[in-house]
C-alpha cells in the first residue's frame, strides 16, 4: 500500500494534479487557499487586490508580529475598497472558489482531506468529487490502517478563516479516538514542531493532539501547517511526529508505504 501526503498547497494546483501519481490514495492536510504568498509577495488574492508593496508591507508586519499595526493597515485597504461598493466578503469569496474550482479538480481518486487554517468549510461540498472524502473529527480505514482527522487551526492573532477555540478542537480530537495515523493541519504542541524559523514565530499547537498521541500512541501524526519547522520529525514515546511538508514550496508529496 503506498499513500501520498500533502499539506499547506495553497494554491499549487499544477504539483496537485500529480501529487498522487503512483499512490493507491491522496490525503491532503488542509491549507489549500492562498491568500498571500510569504515567499512571492506577488502571489495570492491579497496582492491581487492590494498590489505587491501593501501585501509586502503586510508580512513585514506580521513577521514582526506588530499584529496591531498589520490589521490597522488591512482596514485602511479594505476601507477603501468598501468605498468602491464592492462587497469584501464577495471578492474574497469570488477569488476562493476560482482557486477551489482549479485545486479540487486536480486532486485524485481517491483523496482523503481535511481542512486548513485558511480554508473555508462551508464551500467544499460545492467542490468536492465523489471520489473526494471529506473528514473533519471523523476516521476512515485505508489499507487496513485506520485513519483520523482533525481539521482547522486555533485561535490566533492572525484571525484566519477556520480557527476554533481550544475545546471544540479538543472536542474532535476525542472523537477520532484510537487510530493508527492521526492526521491534522496544525502540529501537537511541541516547540521543535511549532516553531517557524524563517518567519521566527512559534506557531500554535494543539494541547489536545499530544495528549492524544501520548494516551492512544498512534503509529503516526501527520500534520503540516508550520512551513519552515524547526523539526521536521519528533519521536513521542512510540509516535512518529511528522511534519509533511509545505507543498506550495516543494510540490512533493510525504510517502507512506506499508
Amino acid at each position: 500500500m503506498r499513500v501520498h501526503v500533502v499539506s499547506d498547497v495553497h494554491g499549487n494546483s499544477r504539483d496537485l494534479a500529480a501529487a498522487g501519481t503512483g499512490a493507491d490514495a491522496l490525503l491532503c492536510l488542509g491549507d489549500l487557499v492562498l491568500f498571500l504568498d510569504y515567499a512571492d509577495h506577488s502571489r495570492g488574492i491579497f496582492p491581487d487586490l492590494f498590489g505587491a508593496a501593501n501585501a509586502s508591507a503586510l508580512v513585514e508586519l506580521r513577521t514582526a508580529r506588530r499584529f496591531e499595526e498589520a490589521r490597522a493597515l488591512g482596514r485602511r485597504l479594505w476601507g477603501e475598497l468598501d468605498r468602491t461598493g464592492v462587497s469584501r466578503e464577495s471578492v474574497i469569496e469570488g477569488a476562493v472558489r476560482k482557486q477551489y474550482a482549479e485545486l479540487f479538480a486536480a486532486f485524485p481518486t481517491p483523496t482523503y482531506a481535511t481542512y486548513g487554517n485558511v480554508d473555508i468549510p462551508r464551500l467544499w461540498p460545492e467542490y468536492a468529487a465523489p471520489g473526494t472524502t471529506v473528514l473533519d473529527g471523523q476516521r476512515v480505514e485505508i489499507g487496513g490502517r485506520v485513519f483520523g482527522f482533525v481539521g482547522g487551526g486555533l485561535t490566533t492573532p492572525m484571525r484566519t478563516p477556520y480557527e476554533i477555540g481550544d475545546e471544540e478542537f479538543a472536542a474532535k480530537v476525542e472523537a477520532v479516538g484510537e487510530v493508527d495515523v492521526l492526521c491534522s493541519h496544525i502540529p501537537p504542541d511541541v516547540p521543535e514542531l511549532c516553531y517557524d524559523t524563517v518567519a521566527r514565530r512559534f506557531e500554535r499547537g494543539s494541547a489536545a493532539l499530544l495528549h492524544a498521541i501520548r494516551a492512544t500512541r498512534p503509529r503516526y501524526a501527520l500534520f503540516g501547517h508550520v512551513h519552515q519547522p524547526l523539526a521536521h520529525r519528533v519521536r513521542i514515546g512510540g509516535t512518529e511526529c511528522i511534519n509533511v511538508g509545505h507543498f506550495n514550496a516543494t510540490g512533493t508529496p510525504y510517502v507512506m508505504e506499508w
